[in-house]
């Protein structure tokens, strides 16, 4: 198998800044009293502070066979079944191990058998309440067959699901039929959540169109990617910011030399919103 290569610095800020908006959402879903999340995904169970450490986190994850396994970031409990849910993470060896196991195992059915929620999470540098049409009124869209909506480009907060994940994730909620998946997506100030099965039937009925983009890292070859697209306002308010992070400058050298600069974040806190913790005590 050859030896993964260390991404460049778009990859990196990119990896500081999911990791960080993905143990805001843990940490504001704890300070609630009433749930708790666990990372269940590689990306949040990797490690968050050492590029090199997270590159080897993969090779090994690979050479078990379950690098290419789809599943969601995070699992969200009651917090009345947390003591039982740390017990079977404990006999898994810590969260860090839990993508090294087939669910399949035991004591991963019995750890999703007490999740209420699964949560994909997705992330955005941008200052939600600063994009231009955030407050816009939705007016009836030709394109959308009179269906209320906004321009194609409006620049406006978004939830988001990657086509490349969308059906790796229909066919994880497929074998969890039980357990509600959701996607959260967080921004600088702001996250909003969606239902997966409500995302999907707003694709499949042409209210979220596809979109392309063309993304290129430094020394490698541009990819075309299609992401879909809801606007916050077809989901509903997840969290919102109530101290703002620090922007702290890294950089990382390569076996060759080569210096990667890049921007990581650290501190800050966020809130969940009523809407979702009302979804959430209805599950």
């Amino acid at each position: 198998m050859a030896k993964r290569k260390l991404r460049g610095s778009d990859f990196l800020m990119r990896w500081s800044q999911g990791a960080w908006s993905e143990n805001q959402l843990v940490e504001a879903v704890n300070k609630t009293g009433d749930f708790f999340a666990l990372p269940y995904g590689p990306s949040g169970t990797a490690p968050d502070d050492d590029p090199q450490a997270y590159e080897r986190y993969f090779e090994r994850l690979e050479a078990t066979g379950l690098g290419s396994v789809k599943r969601p970031d995070l699992l969200i409990f009651r917090k009345e079944q947390e003591q039982h849910a740390l017990m079977l993470v404990d006999e898994l060896d810590g969260v860090e191990e839990l993508p090294f196991h087939s669910e399949d195992e035991k004591p991963i059915q019995d750890l999703l058998s007490l999740a209420i929620m699964a949560v994909e999470c997705e992330n955005s540098l941008w200052v939600a309440k600063q994009m231009p049409m955030y407050n816009h009124t939705l007016k009836p869209q030709k394109r959308l067959g009179g269906k209320m909506g906004l321009a194609k480009n409006a620049v406006l907060p978004t939830i988001i699901v990657k086509e490349e994940d969308r059906q790796p994730l229909k066919e994880w909620q497929s074998r969890n039929p039980n357990l509600p998946l959701h996607i959260w997506h967080a921004f600088f100030d702001e996250a909003y959540g969606i239902a997966f099965a409500d995302m999907n039937s707003l694709i499949d009925d042409g209210t979220i169109e596809p979109s392309v983009y063309e993304f290129a890292n430094a020394g490698q070859a541009s990819k075309k990617k299609t992401l879909y697209k809801a606007h916050f306002y077809l989901g509903y308010p997840l969290a919102e910011s109530t101290k703002q992070p620090d922007l702290k400058a890294q950089t990382i050298v390569d076996n060759n030399g080569h210096i990667f600069p890049y921007v990581t974040f650290s501190g800050g806190s966020m809130t969940i919103r009523g809407e979702a913790l009302e979804i959430l005590k209805g599950l």
